[in-house]
C-alpha cells in the first residue's frame, strides 16, 4: 500500500490555511462536492506541487440491500482519474431505504447508518464490493462508521465482522479511530478488541476527528478538537501496526491555523513515537501475531469481548491477494438456508452481544421469509440474521467460494433497514428490539443534520425567516424524510409553508414565494440585474 504519511480532510473554508500548514503530505477530499471539469483552484495548486488527493464518497451505500448504482458508481471513478488517485475509499454504512425491493418509494437518511453484523448482511456487503471494486480504476478502502445504535440479534463483533469483509473481498480498510471511541461510549464496545481481531496489514489509512460528550453519548461532530480519548486509540493502533497515513477531520467550527497545526504535530508525535509490534507476513495466517489478552485504554472501562454463536465453527482463513482486483482464495461455504414463501427463519435468542449495555435487546420473534412485494407491519423487523451453522468442511465443499447475497437476502434487509429508516425519518413506530430511546435521540441529530445542511446550501430561508427558521424546518421534517436530495428538501419546505399559510406577515410570504419561483423551474432563472429587475416588475405589475 502507498506511504501517505499525515493528512488533512480539504474543505474550501480552510482550503488557504492547508496550502500555508507545512508538511501535509496529502489531503482527501469528499468525492460528491468535486465537479469533474471543476476542481477548485486551491485543490489543483495542491495537486501541482505533489500532494496526493484521495476521493471520500459518502453516497454509495454498499452497506444498503440494493446493489450499488452504476451512475454513482461512474461518478466516483471519474473523480479518482481526474485527481490520479492512488485509491478511493466510502463507508460501511447505508444509507438509503425503500425502492424496488420493498416496493414503496425510496427514502435518505442523509446519514451514515450501521449496518446489522450478521452473516446475511455480510454476504449482501461482500457482493455490493465486489460489484464496487469492478467499477473501479484504483484499490477501494472502507471506513468503520460511528454508531449510536444498535441492531438486535447481532452475530459478529466490529473486529470480526472486518475481518471477514476483508478476507472475503480483498478490499483495503480505513480505521477512523475517532468511530471506534464514540462506539465504546456509545455502543459499549472496547476499542481494544475490535485492533486485536483487526488484520492491520489491511489498513489503507486512519481517520483522527474530534467530537463531544452530551448526556452520555458521543457525537462524532468534527467540530470540536481532537480528545485524548481518541489519541489514545491512534496510539493502540499504532502499537499494533504502523499505518501508511493518518488524516486529521475537521467540517465546521474551523480553529484558526495555529490550532491545526498542533493536531496534525500530535498526530505525528503519536506515530513516530508509539513502538510497534512486528507485523506478520500476511501471506502466512498461521503465523499472524498472536494476539494478547486486550489491554484497557486508559480512559476505558473493558467489555467482554463479543463472540460468535456458539454453534458457529470458525472456518479456516486464507490470505488475500495484495493486487487490487485479486480476490482472495476460495474458503468452504457456509450452506444457505432455503429460500421461499413457506421457509422459516430464526434469529438468536441471545442479546446482541454488541447491544447498547443501558438496554438489554429482547428475544427476536421467528419471522417468516416473505414473498415479493410484501410490505412489513408497523414495528416490525424481517430476520436479517444468522444463516444456518456451516458444517466442517469436507471434500465435496472445499473450493467453493462463500455464498453472496442472494435476492431473498436482500429483501429481508432491505425490509429491516426500511423499516429502521422509516421509524428515524418518518415517523413511523420503532422496530422491535431497538432502544426507543436512543432511536428518538438519532432521529433528533438527523433533522437537526438537514436543517443545517438545507441553512448551508439555502442560506436566505434562515433569513427570511429568522429565529423561526429552525421549529419550522423541525416542524416540516418530523414526518417528511429526505427524498431527491437537499435541494429538494429546500423546495420542498417552502413549498410546505406556502401551501399551509404558517407565516402570515406579507412580506415574508412574499419573500418566499420570490425564493420559490426562482428555484423551482427546470433551471434556474438569471441571477443577472436586469432579468432580476424584469421579474420584479412583473410581480408587482400582477397585483395591481
Amino acid at each position: 500500500m502507498k506511504r501517505l504519511g499525515t493528512g488533512i480532510g480539504w474543505r474550501p473554508e480552510i482550503a488557504e490555511d492547508i496550502a500555508r500548514l507545512p508538511d501535509i503530505d496529502w489531503v482527501e477530499v469528499v468525492a460528491e462536492n468535486i465537479c469533474p471539469g471543476h476542481v477548485p483552484d486551491a485543490l489543483t495548486a495542491l495537486r501541482e506541487r505533489g500532494t496526493t488527493v484521495v476521493p471520500h464518497g459518502v453516497s454509495l451505500g454498499l452497506g444498503g440491500a440494493a446493489r450499488p448504482d452504476p451512475g454513482r458508481l461512474a461518478a466516483l471513478a471519474e473523480r479518482a482519474e481526474i485527481l490520479a488517485a492512488p485509491l478511493v475509499t466510502e463507508h460501511i454504512a447505508f444509507v438509503r431505504g425503500g425502492g424496488p425491493l420493498t416496493a414503496s418509494p425510496e427514502i435518505e437518511a442523509g446519514h451514515l447508518l450501521p449496518v446489522p453484523r450478521t452473516r446475511e448482511a455480510l454476504a449482501v456487503l461482500c457482493e455490493n464490493v465486489r460489484i464496487a471494486q469492478d467499477a473501479l480504476p484504483v484499490p477501494l478502502a472502507l471506513e468503520n462508521i460511528a454508531a449510536l445504535i444498535s441492531w438486535p440479534g447481532e452475530e459478529l463483533s466490529e473486529g470480526q465482522f472486518l475481518t471477514e469483509l476483508v478476507e472475503r473481498t480483498g478490499v483495503r480498510l480505513l480505521i477512523d479511530v475517532a468511530n471506534l471511541h464514540t462506539n465504546h461510549v456509545n455502543r459499549g464496545e472496547d476499542p481494544a478488541l475490535t485492533l486485536d481481531a483487526l488484520p492491520t496489514w489491511a489498513i489503507a489509512y486512519v481517520h483522527v476527528a474530534g467530537g463531544v460528550e452530551r448526556d452520555g453519548v458521543w457525537h462524532d461532530s468534527h467540530a470540536h478538537p481532537v480528545a485524548r480519548p481518541v489519541l489514545d486509540v491512534l496510539a493502540e493502533l499504532c502499537s499494533r501496526a504502523t499505518p501508511p497515513g493518518v488524516l486529521l477531520e475537521r467540517d465546521e467550527a474551523f480553529p484558526p491555523t495555529a490550532e491545526l497545526s498542533a493536531e496534525l504535530d500530535a498526530i505525528r508525535a503519536i506515530v513516530a513515537t508509539t513502538p510497534t509490534a512486528p507485523t506478520p507476513d500476511r501471506t502466512a495466517p498461521s503465523a499472524r501475531r498472536a494476539v494478547a489478552p486486550a489491554r484497557a485504554l486508559p480512559h476505558l472501562t473493558a467489555v467482554p469481548a463479543p463472540r460468535s454463536p456458539a454453534s458457529t465453527p470458525r472456518v479456516a482463513r486464507e490470505p488475500v491477494a495484495a493486487a487490487h482486483g485479486a480476490r482472495p482464495a476460495v474458503r468452504p461455504a457456509a450452506p444457505r438456508p432455503p429460500s421461499g414463501a413457506d421457509t422459516a427463519r430464526a434469529t438468536p435468542t441471545a442479546a446482541a452481544s454488541t447491544a447498547t449495555p443501558t438496554a438489554a435487546t429482547p428475544t427476536a420473534a421467528v419471522p417468516t421469509a416473505r414473498p415479493a412485494g410484501h410490505r412489513a407491519a408497523p414495528g416490525a423487523v424481517p430476520s436479517v440474521g444468522p444463516v444456518a451453522a456451516p458444517s466442517a468442511p469436507d471434500a465435496a465443499t472445499a473450493g467453493v467460494a462463500a455464498p453472496d447475497g442472494g435476492d431473498a437476502e436482500r429483501q429481508r434487509l432491505a425490509l429491516a433497514q426500511t423499516a429502521l429508516l422509516s421509524a428515524l425519518v418518518a415517523g413511523t413506530p420503532a422496530p422491535e428490539g431497538f432502544d426507543r430511546g436512543r432511536l428518538r435521540v438519532q432521529s433528533r441529530a438527523l433533522i437537526a443534520k438537514r436543517a443545517d445542511v438545507v441553512a448551508r446550501i439555502a442560506p436566505e430561508l434562515p433569513e427570511i425567516l429568522g429565529t423561526a427558521y429552525r421549529p419550522a424546518f423541525v416542524a416540516y421534517a418530523r414526518h417528511r424524510p429526505l427524498r431527491g436530495g437537499y435541494r429538494r428538501d429546500a423546495l420542498a419546505f417552502v413549498e410546505r409553508l406556502l401551501a399551509t399559510e404558517e407565516f402570515t406577515d406579507p412580506v415574508v410570504h412574499r419573500r418566499l414565494a420570490a425564493w420559490w419561483q426562482e428555484r423551482s423551474g427546470p433551471a434556474p432563472l438569471s441571477a443577472h440585474p436586469a432579468a432580476r429587475l424584469l421579474r420584479a416588475a412583473r410581480r408587482t405589475w400582477g397585483r395591481k
